[in-house]
Formats: structure tokens, C-alpha cells, sequence
């Protein structure tokens, strides 16, 4: 089930909230575990039962680390917990990109799983591991209440496609919290904001690399090459951070308040600066625990470049079974180093001007390496980028250009702080009482236009599913 699909926004969602606030505090953790297990099935009626196996798994091992800890049992029942969601991350998600690499290697025929990849899996093995990581460290005290702890680990809000959410984060939340008008309306404000990115830019957007590509990357001249890669870099901006907007205002509507995960990334001045500000939930989610436990910048300059290599290693695999996700992040991995090596710790000031325009051609390599899995087409795609046996513009080009222009400079004002910016100013210059009227009456417009556009149109891919 989809955000943004009538069905959500307007039967299970207004159902649940319905339910919800009719019942005592005391049991909304039970309205929210079941909502979200049907919510789950709805789409995956199978796979439920994982989710269900790996809430019960890591609740045990929750309170036996507890119990334990200290001890070498502690450390045994942590074991237990990260080698069970890791295999059957692997099984699912790795296991057919594990089975083709053999045959091709070693010319064997094993046959392939072909198992669908459960919805979500990425994120909540992340978020189940955290916990009895942290558990395990003292850095929290283990979940007593199962139903808490299922509403946790399932919480529909943010459940397929995160942000990632660290159980200390929201444990104070799970037993007590307070929704406050103020709070609700905020939920619904970010909401509409994130339907509106998803729907109205990321959709529309997400056309023209379509369009650009679907007679295959040969027939793509320089310019229309630079075009498509832009328009998917903001379509998978717009998805991805609408997504995590939506999952973020539904949060505040029943009283949890999720960490941000977008800050403006395309305004980054480097590529370090640019990880900051991107998927922020799984970025510190590495580093908390991956590189820091690997000794991260503690042993040595040599040894922290052998953890940056590992962890962007896992990063890109983490995004996809396939080469190119390993690639894109082995890429990264590489800028990183080279900017720590030769920038950072040299302490040389680069221009401001000169950043931006170096990460932005950066990233837009990076985006060709993520968004083809085949290797001819990736090539082919980045030699049309460099002018190399292509034409330098056409005819289509020219007129996508013209015709998406209005809505590629929407998409570029709305990828920065801009807009934010002015509605401060307005608010700074005493113009409360048009706001007053502006700011719900533009929510209206941009729910009603999502609306009909959900309606009217069939295409409403959600990229971040993949993963």
C-alpha cells in the first residue's frame, strides 16, 4: 500500500486515526501494531510472518542481552540476534546476486530462489539490530512489553521505506506520549508537503528521464544526456524525501517525532557535505554501527581509509543486489577518501562557487552509476554525457527542454532552502494574517492537485521499494 494511493489516504488511514483517538492511551500501541501488520500484508501477505519472527527473535534477545549482560552470554544472545537478520537479509535480498555471480564464475547451473524481496526488509533489520546493539551496550534498557516493541518494529509510518528509527530514539514514546493540536496539524502540514513532492514533482519529473530513455541510451544526444540525469537525480530527491516527509508528518499525528533524513542535499558544497544532508537515518546508521566499532578515525590514518572503503562497500550493496550499487558506493567511498587525503586534512578552503559545481558534477556521474543496473547502458549513458559519437543537441531534446523547463525550475527552487526563506520573511514582516489564509489554502491546492493527479495517472513509482 502506497502513500499515495487513494485507497490509504482515504480508507485505512482515516480509519486508523478514527480508531486510534477513540481508544484510551493504554491501547493505542495494540491499534497501531495490528494497523500496521495489515498494513504490511496488504502488500505482503506472506512476508508478514518474517516481520512477525524477527520482532519475536529480537525481543527474546532484547531481554536476554539485558539479562545477561556482562557476561559472554550477553554477547552469545547479541550474536544470535545479528546473524539471524543478517541471514535472512542475505537469503532474501542477496541470495539470487549470490547464486548468479557462482554460475558465472564457475559455469555452474545452480537454479536461482526467485524469491519477491520483502517490502521494507532493508530498514527494519537495521532498526531491530540497532536495538539490541544498543541494548547490549547499556545505551538502553531492553523492551518489556511485546506489543510496544511489535509497534515498533512495524509502526506503518515509517516501516517500508524509513527514515531508519533507533528504538532509543522513540522508547519514551512508545509508553507515554501527547498529541497536541498543534502537533496534528504540523503531521498533516509535513504530510500534504511530502504528497506533493512525491506526486506533483517526483512523478512529472521522473517522465522526462523516461521519455529521454525509453528508445535506449544510443539514441541520446549530450544535452538530452545531461537533461535525463537531472531530471533523475530530482525525481529520486522529490521520492525519496516526500517519502520520508509523509513518514515524518504521520509520526507527529500520533505522537512520535522521527529524525530527520534530508537537508537540503543539493545545496552540499562537497561530497562529505553532501552526506550529511542525504539519507541522514542510514548515513549514521553506519557510521554509529559500522565504523566507529571498526575503530573508525581512532587507529590511524591508514586504518580509518580501510573503514571508509568497508563501509561505503556495505552502503552501496546495502541499496541493491547488483554490481552497480557496489560500484556506487565504492565510487563514494573513493571521493571521500580523496577529499579527506588532499582537502580535509590539508585544511584547504575551496570556494563556495567552485564546491558546488565540482559535487554537482560529482553527483551527477554517481546518479548514472545508480539508476542502470546494466553495465553497456551505464557506459553508453555516461558517453553521451561526454558529446563522444553523439550529437550535441536535437530536435526532441530542445523541445523536452522547453517543455519540461517550468517544472525542472520548480523542482531546482524546491530542492533548496528557498522557499523556507521566504515564508520566514513574511512572517518576519508581520504578514501573519495572509498567511493565516495562504498557508492552508495552498495545502488544500497541492492535496487537491495530488489527488487528481493520483487519480488521473498511472504512473506512481516509488524508487526506494527496490531497496
Amino acid at each position: 500500500m502506497l502513500f499515495s494511493s487513494i485507497t490509504f489516504l482515504f480508507y485505512f488511514l482515516p480509519a486508523v486515526l478514527l480508531l486510534y483517538f477513540l481508544t484510551p492511551p493504554s491501547g493505542r500501541n495494540v491499534v497501531l501494531f495490528i494497523s500496521s501488520l495489515l498494513f504490511y500484508a496488504w502488500g505482503e501477505p506472506v512476508y508478514v510472518v518474517l516481520m512477525i519472527f524477527s520482532t519475536l527473535l529480537d525481543y527474546s534477545m532484547g531481554r536476554l542481552v539485558e539479562a545477561n549482560r556482562g557476561s559472554r552470554r550477553a554477547k552469545l544472545f547479541l550474536g544470535v540476534s545479528l546473524a539471524v537478520n543478517l541471514g535472512l537479509l542475505g537469503f532474501f535480498k542477496y541470495g539470487d546476486f549470490l547464486i548468479t555471480n557462482i554460475n558465472s564464475l564457475f559455469h555452474s547451473r545452480i537454479p536461482l530462489l526467485e524469491l519477491p524481496l520483502p517490502i521494507g526488509i532493508s530498514f527494519y533489520t537495521f532498526q531491530t539490530m540497532s536495538y539490541t546493539i544498543d541494548v547490549y551496550r547499556g545505551e538502553v534498557k531492553a523492551q518489556k512489553n511485546l506489543i510496544a516493541f511489535g509497534t515498533y518494529v512495524s509502526l506503518f509510518p515509517q516501516l517500508i521505506a524509513g527514515p531508519i528509527v533507533r528504538y532509543q530514539t522513540i522508547a519514551e514514546q512508545m509508553q507515554n506520549r501527547k498529541i497536541k493540536t498543534d502537533d496534528f496539524a504540523e503531521g498533516i502540514k509535513r504530510f500534504i508537503c511530502g504528497l506533493g513532492k512525491k506526486v506533483l514533482l517526483a512523478n512529472n519529473v521522473g517522465l522526462l528521464f523516461e521519455t529521454i530513455t525509453e528508445n535506449g541510451v544510443d539514441k541520446v544526444s549530450m544535452v538530452g544526456a545531461w537533461l535525463g540525469i537531472a531530471a533523475y537525480a530530482f525525481q529520486i530527491y522529490f521520492d525519496f524525501s516526500g517519502y520520508s516527509d509523509m513518514a515524518i508528518g504521520l509520526g507527529r499525528m500520533f505522537g512520535f517525532t522521527f529524525p530527520e533524513n534530508f537537508r537540503y542535499p543539493f545545496t552540499a558544497k562537497s561530497i562529505t557535505d553532501f552526506w550529511h544532508r542525504w539519507h541522514i537515518s542510514m548515513s549514521t546508521w553506519f557510521r554509529d554501527y559500522v565504523y566507529i566499532p571498526l575503530g573508525g578515525n581512532k587507529k590511524g590514518f591508514k586504518r580509518q581509509l580501510i573503514n571508509l572503503t568497508v563501509v561505503w562497500f556495505l552502503t552501496g550493496l546495502w541499496h541493491g543486489a547488483s554490481w552497480n550499487y557496489v560500484l556506487w558506493g565504492m565510487f563514494f567511498g573513493a571521493i571521500l577518501i580523496l577529499e579527506k587525503v588532499f582537502i580535509i586534512r590539508k585544511n584547504i578552503s575551496v570556494p563556495v562557487v567552485l564546491g558546488h559545481v565540482g559535487t554537482s558534477f560529482i553527483l551527477a556521474f554517481s546518479w548514472v552509476l545508480f539508476a542502470f543496473e546494466n553495465r553497456l547502458e551505464m557506459t553508453g549513458y555516461l558517453r553521451c554525457m561526454a558529446g563522444i559519437r553523439t550529437a550535441f543537441c536535437d530536435r526532441h531534446t530542445l523541445y523536452l527542454l522547453l517543455s519540461y523547463f517550468p517544472m525542472l525550475l520548480i523542482c531546482g527552487i524546491g530542492a533548496t532552502p528557498l522557499p523556507k526563506q521566504w515564508y520566514q520573511r513574511l512572517v518576519e514582516a508581520g504578514k501573519n494574517k495572509l498567511l493565516t489564509v495562504a498557508e492552508p489554502l495552498s495545502l488544500m491546492v497541492v492535496m487537491v492537485l495530488s489527488v487528481a493527479y493520483i487519480i488521473s495517472d498511472s504512473y506512481n513509482p516509488f524508487l526506494y521499494f527496490r531497496f
